[in-house]
């Protein structure tokens, strides 16, 4: 099979329930949209049946495959996906679909105009929240504006589970990269800037939900914890 143009990675875990009508979303809009693409689900060593779900969906849809991989977080589920793609271009994307299907051509038309990778925010002009408790938002805040001062200045929004890149920067990306937990947006971006790629922040509507895998006091810990540590490593000399 050609390589495909566009390949779209989906860190899953214990997503049986979501993901049927995900990917079926997601299969709408490439056949409107007459993607030429593929669909990585990466299995994060999930306890449900979404392994299941995916070779079963994969089995009725050739442009969905299922990579399955011990329990080990997002970043390394999202690094797996990204080093096996094939795409041109290669969008990591939530399992729940925060950001609509729809919204992806925001994403890919910075690249086409030559930026090395697209980061969706959920800030500034152009940009809204659709449901999101304040609570949450409050301390998404507070941990962006922790992480503009010790990583990566100027980014409204890094947690976003939204971002395009092109194959090579991907490659360069990923490969590089240590954190496998929620903190790896930040290294990734981090890296990004450290070599220079040229990096655009595009507006999207997002939408809340509920069920997210995401703790926001445990994880925002945690990635309080991978900021520091992406600064250790530089300091070390591990992203040379």
């Amino acid at each position: 099979m050609d390589a495909p143009a566009l390949s779209i990675v989906i860190p899953a875990y214990n997503e049986a329930e979501r993901l049927p009508g995900s990917l079926d979303r997601l299969a709408a809009f490439l056949d409107a949209e007459g993607h030429h693409a593929e669909v990585l689900v990466v299995d994060d060593g999930s306890t449900d049946a979404t392994a299941a779900v995916a070779a079963r969906l994969a089995a009725a849809d050739a442009r969905f495959r299922l990579l399955r991989a011990p329990h080990r977080g997002k970043g390394a589920a999202v690094r797996q996906g990204m080093l096996a793609a094939r795409g041109a271009v290669r969008v990591m994307c939530d399992a729940d679909f925060s950001m609509p299907p729809h919204e992806l051509p925001k994403l890919l038309a910075p690249l086409a105009a030559g930026a090395d990778l697209a980061v969706a925010t959920r800030e500034g002009v152009g940009a809204r929240r659709v449901g999101e408790p304040l609570v949450r938002h409050l301390m998404g805040r507070v941990f962006n504006a922790l992480v503009r001062l010790a990583a990566v200045p100027g980014l409204h929004d890094t947690q976003c589970g939204f971002k395009a890149f092109t194959a090579a920067a991907a490659e360069r990306l990923f490969l590089r990269s240590t954190i496998d937990g929620f903190g790896f947006d930040v290294e990734i971006l981090y890296l990004a800037r450290k070599y220079r790629l040229r990096l655009a922040e595009v507006p999207i509507v997002w939408y809340y939900q509920a069920s997210s895998r995401v703790s926001p006091l445990r994880d925002t810990i945690r990635m309080v914890r991978d900021v520091l540590r992406v600064r250790v490593n530089d300091w070390r000399g591990r992203y040379c």
